[in-house]
Order: structure tokens, then C-alpha cells, then sequence
């Protein structure tokens, strides 16, 4: 096994925006807030729709950071994750966050990830993960030429399924922005190591998922690049309050312990029907760190870190999200 382990990487502990959860001007309000806080970055998740009906919001993650750069000073922003391959095109996505990083330079990152059917099947052929994976990795090689800000002029043959030629942005940032890809699988973690800047996964899989760090390790190393200096990010799910809370606010987020059997569910309608009958919400509750002790997330905090997480986002799925940040700034964070 090619332990990652802890980096020198200074930890960097932000705030996911859950475009799911809650719509968008409340979303640019909270990071704002976070901020306030202490907080030293924030993610947005890019849907087209909400995973589960009942979420109830989907609003537009690069307008969002938009103007969450244009009310913060300093928080790193990026997606949690883009899909750069079938809703939107490879070119519309380096557009877009060419000018984010224009316009808010050093503080911009990319996410991206295969996708999922509940943003991307209603707008083209949901195709088998082996030619969303093809797909991706063409993304994030057309996403880096453009971000040069030269012609790019490949011979459309060339490429299998965005031929480009003839195309350049005219304002891209001195500082290029990060691509951080997004992985849980064995082939995934190798496309991030070996075409990301960066790694996001899950929890669990940094913390025992040892084939999916070899396939990551292993393929950075192949690409010249050294796995134990790049940036790995996480989401910390965790609830500031008791468990009956998280029972409740666990019926929004049903599908994550049934996420092989929604993905390819482009509905959000079915997709809640099917994770209600697959996953009963107090096993998701259970699967979240929940307490009113600074010291239970201090240490889930800690544990990543000794992962090698490098920017840990809090995403907390209680109704109250000011009294989650509140608490964190008060009584975590001041002590990292």
C-alpha cells in the first residue's frame, strides 16, 4: 500500500454551500458568514437538480461563487463537483472559471468529477461510467489548453468527443486555476492523480480506501508529480446538535448510502423513492459525526488531517446552518 499520510500542506478548513439545500441567496449569505467566522474557504456543489425531490433547491453554482467572490475577501472557492462533459461543454466550463479567476485571483479552483444522471441524463445518452471516464479526462485536457490562453488548434479528429478548433480565451488568470478531480473508485483515483492537480474524495476512502491511494499514488508519480504535496479535500458531514436532529435532516440525504443503486437515476423524484426504500434515515444520521462537544469535531477534524486531507469542508445538514458555523468559529477552529 502507497500511504499518502499527513503533508506539510497547511490545513485549510472551509464551508460546503449545499445547492441542494438551501437557494442561492441564502447560500451566498452563509458563506459570507463563514468567512466571519474564521472559515478559510467554501465549496459549492453543481446541480442541475437536487439528489432527493424533497431537497427542494438547485441553483446555479458558478453564478453563486460569483457573487460569493464579490462579498468575501479571502475564502478559497471552488465546485463540489462540476461535471465539465455532458450538460455544459468543456469550453463553457474554462470560460467560465478563467474569469472566476480573473476576477478573484489565487482564490479559485476547479472541481470536477464523471457526473451523475439527476444533472446530466436529461440533456444527453447517459453512457456507461468506461466513456464518462474517456469523457472526462478529454475535458480536462481541452479545460487546461484553453486555460493557457493560446489558439487551440487541434486537428478535430484527434479528439474523440469534443473536437475544437480555432478557439482561445481571451482573459484567463496569471495564476491558472487548480483542476481537482473527483474520485471514490480505483479508476477514478488514477485519472486524479494522473490529470488533476488535486484529489477529492470521501472520508472513507482516504482513510482505508488502499487501493484507490496506490491507483492515486501511483499514477501522480507517473505523471511527474509527487501524491504526497498534492492537495486531497473532504467533506466532514456533521450535525451540531442531537441525534434526533440528524434523523430528521437525514431524510433529505437518504441517497448517500445508496449511491450505486441512484446514479444512474436522472429523476429526483425516483430518486428519493429509491433511496427511502433502500436506507432508513437513521442509518445516515448514524454515519455523520454528531455532538454539542467541540471536541468531537475537533477530532474528526484531526483524523482527516492524519489521513492526509488537506482542505476539510464542513457540510453540516441540519436547518440551522448559522448556529454550525457559529459554533465552529467560536469553539473549533480556534482550536486547530
Amino acid at each position: 500500500m502507497t500511504l499518502i499520510g499527513p503533508t506539510d500542506h497547511p490545513l485549510v478548513v472551509g464551508y460546503h454551500c449545499g445547492s441542494e439545500q438551501f437557494a442561492p441567496n441564502v447560500l451566498v449569505d452563509l458563506a459570507v458568514h463563514a468567512e466571519q467566522a474564521g472559515f478559510q474557504g467554501v465549496t459549492v456543489s453543481d446541480h442541475f437538480h437536487p439528489w432527493q425531490d424533497n431537497q427542494g433547491h438547485a441553483g446555479h453554482a458558478w453564478t453563486v461563487l460569483a457573487a460569493i467572490g464579490a462579498r468575501t475577501s479571502s475564502v478559497l472557492m471552488g465546485t463540489g463537483v462540476t461535471c465539465p462533459t455532458f450538460r455544459v461543454h468543456p469550453a463553457q466550463v474554462a470560460h467560465a472559471f478563467a474569469t472566476l479567476g480573473v476576477l478573484y485571483p489565487g482564490r479559485v479552483f476547479l472541481g470536477v468529477g464523471t457526473g451523475e444522471a439527476v444533472n446530466e441524463a436529461p440533456f444527453a445518452p447517459w453512457p456507461r461510467y468506461q466513456e464518462r471516464a474517456e469523457r472526462l479526462v478529454e475535458a480536462v485536457q481541452l479545460i487546461r489548453e484553453l486555460f493557457t490562453g493560446d489558439w487551440v488548434d487541434a486537428d478535430p479528429a484527434g479528439r474523440g468527443y469534443y473536437p475544437t478548433r480555432g478557439a482561445r480565451l481571451y482573459d484567463t488568470p496569471a495564476q491558472p486555476v487548480p483542476i481537482y478531480v473527483a474520485a471514490s473508485g480505483v479508476r477514478s483515483a488514477s485519472i486524479a492523480g494522473a490529470h488533476g492537480d488535486g484529489w477529492i474524495t470521501d472520508p472513507h476512502t482516504l482513510r482505508h480506501g488502499e487501493a484507490q491511494i496506490d491507483a492515486f499514488a501511483v499514477a501522480a508519480r507517473g505523471a511527474g508529480r509527487d501524491p504526497g504535496a498534492m492537495p486531497k479535500l473532504v467533506e466532514l458531514w456533521a450535525v451540531v446538535g442531537e441525534r434526533v436532529e440528524a434523523v430528521e435532516a437525514a431524510r433529505k440525504w437518504q441517497f448517500l448510502m445508496a449511491f450505486n443503486d441512484v446514479v444512474n437515476i436522472p429523476d429526483p423524484r425516483e430518486v428519493q423513492r429509491t433511496a427511502e426504500q433502500l436506507v432508513e434515515p437513521e442509518r445516515v444520521a448514524d454515519s455523520w459525526v454528531v455532538s454539542r462537544d467541540p471536541q468531537v469535531h475537533i477530532a474528526a477534524i484531526r483524523e482527516l488531517a492524519a489521513a492526509g486531507a488537506t482542505h476539510i469542508f464542513l457540510h453540516s445538514p441540519q436547518n440551522d446552518q448559522r448556529a454550525a458555523i457559529d459554533f465552529y468559529g467560536a469553539h473549533v477552529l480556534p482550536n486547530l
